[in-house]
């Protein structure tokens, strides 16, 4: 790879976020500027005000990323920032923020995709092994994408319904549990061995996903225990709703990985942090000798240093944006390489 070291900026939801990275393998500093406390009142992200926090932030972080690396905008390569999906208002503060610094330090700019950073958190890791299957779990997207090399993505499977973190979220409110519900989630679903039995979505053959009935079932479970005034174990319904979770995405996780005979298999995203799907995803791809890569906790929620790792990539691709890039709340995840 072409000696690069790229100043990243992530706003595409309730994190405001900046990164240096070298050569797509190495932080040099990395900055995240939580909403958590601040949209924890409203039980989940309200995009005006989250709109509003990018504002006061962004100017920070990218001054204290540059800070910690002890660098100045002349000892960077390019600048790069997620383009979509997410919150139109909100990634309208890092892009503009972006093309500013960019401009102001004639500097190219690169537009990355907020999944394609989640895989590439995975290269922070460990060099990837192609071809290689990625299972993608956060809020919004459940995926399994298959890539035949850097920068090509062949999206096989895709929620129907509801992505697996949406759901935890909306069960963790029916469990009156604050936002984020996930973690709450698999923190109670560890407190007992008893579960409560929820169906699993296998939707025949497709490597596709659903989530949404599981979460109907759980939520007609409560509403059936309140009206024989009975209390429902938190604990137990937690396991239950997990452990159906956790099956499906290991089980089709697995059958795509043979499937499509890959080299390695990385888990990407916010679930990923997840203890239970990490600890499953691990005994899985042992018992199949492949070998299975997940960022650390940090690199899993949304940061920058994943967008500045997969710009390397686009950098030396000769992947470039410019001054009339633009928020793309919808944007598809598409190869970058022809």
């Amino acid at each position: 790879m072409e000696e690069c070291i790229i100043l990243a900026i992530e706003t595409s939801c309730d994190e405001t976020a900046a990164a240096i990275i070298r050569n797509g393998n190495e932080i040099v500093s990395n900055v995240v500027a939580s909403q958590i406390e601040s949209q924890k009142r409203f039980g989940g992200v309200v995009p005006e005000i989250a709109s509003r926090h990018h504002v006061e932030q962004i100017t920070i972080v990218i001054e204290e990323a540059l800070q910690r690396a002890n660098m100045e905008p002349s000892d960077l390569t390019a600048v790069a920032v997620t383009e979509g999906p997410g919150l139109v208002g909100a990634l309208l503060i890092g892009i503009n923020a972006a093309k500013a610094f960019a401009f102001a330090h004639g500097l190219p700019i690169i537009g990355v995709h907020h999944i394609a950073g989640h895989i590439y958190a995975n290269a922070l890791v460990q060099p990837m092994q192609f071809p290689l299957l990625a299972l993608v779990v956060s809020g919004g997207h459940t995926e399994l994408v298959l890539m035949k090399e850097h920068g090509s993505f062949e999206v096989i499977g895709e929620t129907r319904d509801d992505a697996a973190g949406e759901a935890y979220d909306k069960v963790a409110r029916v469990l009156n549990m604050p936002y984020p519900g996930g973690p709450h989630i698999d923190r109670m679903a560890h407190e007992t061995n008893e579960a409560v039995e929820f169906p699993r979505a296998w939707l025949e053959d497709s490597y596709d996903f659903s989530f949404s009935g599981l979460k109907s079932a759980v939520i007609n479970y409560k509403h059936n225990m309140d009206q024989r005034g009975e209390e429902i174990i938190p604990e137990q319904v937690a396991k239950g709703f997990q452990d159906s979770v956790v099956e499906v995405l290991t089980t089709k996780t697995v059958r795509a990985a043979r499937e499509f005979q890959v080299k390695q298999v990385i888990a990407a995203g916010g679930v990923s942090a997840n203890k239970g799907l990490r600890t499953n995803l691990e005994q899985a791809f042992e018992a199949e000798n492949i070998p299975f890569t997940v960022p650390p906790l940090k690199l899993c929620t949304d940061n920058a240093a994943m967008i500045g790792a997969a710009a390397a990539y686009m950098y030396n691709a000769g992947v470039r944006g410019d001054l009339s890039m633009n928020g793309l709340p919808g944007k598809e995840l598409k190869s970058w390489i022809k």
